[in-house]
This record gives C-alpha cells, structure tokens and sequence, in this order.
C-alpha cells in the first residue's frame, strides 16, 4: 500500500507508530465501519473486529461495508475482506460474537494500543470502557449518532463533559465518575430529533467514525 502522501504529513516515524497500532474495534456499524475503514487507510496493520450482527438492506443508507451483493453476510467477515483489498499486508481478527460477560474474558485488552467502542449496547459498552481502563489501554467510545442530521455538530470530548446525548447520559450512570474523564467519546451538541425508531443518515455516523481515526492517529505521531 503506497503511503507516500501521509508520510508527507507524519514523517518517516510518524509513519511507523502507526503501522505498528494495534487497534480492537468492536461494531462495525455506520461509526466502527468508518473508523475501520479509514485506519485501514492510514497504514495500520493490526486489528481485531468485533461484530455479531449480519448486514441487512437497512444498512445500506449509512454502512460504508453493506452492498447490494453482500446482503444476509456476516460483518466481520466482509469488513476484513474489504480491508485486505485495500492493504494485502494487514492482519485482522475477526470475532463474530456479541461481546458480554460470557465471552468478554476471550479478549486480551492488554495488547491493544487502542480500543474503539462503536457498539450500541450499554452494558457491551460498559464492558469495554471498564476492560481498557482497568489495562491502562487508550478507549474511544462512540456515543450516540441517531436523530441527529447536522454532522458539524460531532466533536470529540470526555465522557464527564457530554451534553444533548442520551446515551451518554445512561454512560455517565453506568462508569465510576473518575474513570469517566479518562474514557474519550465522539458525541453531538445537536438536540435528539424527536422521532419514531432510531432514525439516521449516512453522514452523522460516518462523520463520528472519522473523527475517531482523527483523535486516534493524531494522538499515536503527537511529539511527546
């Protein structure tokens, strides 16, 4: 994969740090597909995928991995598929579960230099905050991207300081307010859009995906 023109921006061992990442992603819905996507792109070349859930037609308005053609397969698997069509010399895991108490022992979090949490699921998101602080290991966590349709309001702050976000909100609840200023979270100013379901679009979730990378590769070829 020709990283010339990043290596332009980040320098010869800027480049390195992050080809050396090794990053977990858990979900790859309209955030983690973004967030992986775009990571993939950046030159790293180490991921674990997490994921349970196929890809259906509703994905198609917002989920950078769904095509017609790919409709009812796993998302794990197509994301890495799509992933090693960008860059042949990546290494990806992908666990196709739902991340719980059951199985969250199955992951070691200790060798992640970074964990993204784009799940949706208030105790998956619990459990993975709390398993990354608890290894001292880096987490960004999206919050939410539903009924919201102005993407220049996302923006990358801590949890303690998320407002207008109702699951941040249920977040705040859940994690000890001294972990709360260590856990770094992609959120939205904008006031929910009062609506039926969980409506969304293809560019707030996307936008919060990136703004993940962003945080992430900033921070990996920041001087020290």
């Amino acid at each position: 994969m020709d990283l010339d023109r990043l290596r332009k921006l980040v320098g010869d061992n800027g480049l390195e740090k992050i080809k050396k990442l090794n990053i977990l992603i858990v979900g790859l819905g309209g955030v983690g597909g973004y967030t992986f996507e775009t990571l993939v792109r950046c030159g790293v070349e180490s991921f674990t995928i997490v994921d349970a859930d196929r890809i259906s037609e509703t994905n198609l308005n917002r989920q950078i991995i769904s095509k017609l053609d790919n409709i009812g397969k796993y998302k794990t698997q197509e994301a890495k598929k799509r992933a090693l069509e960008i860059n042949s010399n990546i290494n990806i895991i992908d666990m196709c579960m739902f991340l719980d108490k059951s199985n969250v022992s199955e992951i070691d979090f200790s060798k992640f230099d970074y964990v993204v949490d784009a799940c949706d699921d208030v105790n998956a998101k619990k459990l993975i905050i709390e398993s990354s602080l608890n290894k001292d290991i880096k987490v960004v966590s999206s919050m939410g991207t539903a009924k919201k349709m102005d993407a220049t309001q996302v923006y990358v702050s801590t949890l303690d300081k998320t407002t207008y976000d109702p699951l941040a909100k249920k977040m705040r609840k859940l994690i000890f307010k001294d972990m709360q200023k260590r856990v770094v979270v992609v959120t939205s100013k904008e006031q929910p859009i009062i609506t039926e379901g969980l409506g969304s679009n293809s560019f707030v979730p996307a936008t919060a995906g990136i703004f993940i990378t962003n945080y992430i590769i900033n921070d990996c070829v920041k001087i020290d």
